[in-house]
């Protein structure tokens, strides 16, 4: 009996996309482990640092089995645009460490996650168009980003001389 087809694109999907938001957070320099990082001033909910790697794998996880089941849908202009879309934030979503931890922008990364919620959320409505299971695997992702945004907002108005090293 074969395997269905959302099942072997996940096979490609899921790892892809754990691969890629590995390698931003490694080029970046992501977590406790950045010197800069260490030092910033952290709000009182910010977590324990070894959540945010569990986290992020189970997120970038979902959001595998998400994009497989879509193009797992009949080809037309819908399942394009939610690919797309799904493409738009996720190298949004990559681009936010360097942002962050790599070149010290404060402000700048936190409107960028304001950015990538939007297209979160628009992507996840596209999901929903084709595949109502696709669109519920991104709500654990957009209630993360919501959260991960009070962080990032929090972090900026309690580290205000944070400035780029250069």
């Amino acid at each position: 009996m074969a395997l269905p087809k959302s099942l072997r694109l996940a096979f490609l999907t899921v790892p892809g996309v754990m691969l890629l938001g590995s390698l931003s957070g490694v080029v970046a320099g992501s977590g406790e482990d950045n010197p800069w990082f260490a030092e910033l001033a952290k709000p009182a909910l910010y977590p324990p640092g070894f959540v945010f790697g569990i986290v992020w794998t189970l997120l970038y996880a979902l959001m595998g089995v998400a994009i497989a089941r879509v193009l797992a849908c009949p080809p037309g202009r819908d399942r394009q645009r939610a690919a797309l879309l799904f493409a738009a934030q996720l190298v949004l979503n990559l681009i936010w460490s360097t942002l962050f931890f790599k070149l010290h922008l404060l402000g700048p990364s936190f409107a960028l996650i304001l950015v990538i919620l939007a297209a979160a959320l628009a992507t996840t409505f596209a999901f929903a168009r084709l595949d109502r299971i696709a669109a519920w695997l991104l709500v654990p992702y957009l209630a993360w980003l919501c959260f991960a945004a009070g962080l990032a907002f929090r972090i900026w108005q309690l580290n205000p001389g944070a400035a780029p090293p250069y």
